[in-house]
């Protein structure tokens, strides 16, 4: 499925092609915690669902691991 949203640290809009349901999301929005609703997407999926957040931006705003 195709999420866009916008990144809390830059403002910008992206999409991402994330492996979820509408159910999933749905669920989350609800109030079932992310890594329950979605188990099988990783830190970086789950954070851009959340906060808009690439994986890019997240590596140059705090650094890689």
């Amino acid at each position: 499925m195709q999420i866009t949203r916008t990144s809390m640290i830059s403002g910008n809009t992206h999409t991402m092609d994330i492996n979820v349901t509408h159910q999933q999301i749905d669920a989350w929005e609800s109030g079932v915690l992310i890594q329950d609703a979605m188990p099988h997407l990783n830190a970086d999926e789950r954070e851009f669902i959340k906060t808009g957040i690439t994986p890019e931006e997240w590596d140059e705003t705090f650094g890689e691991e």
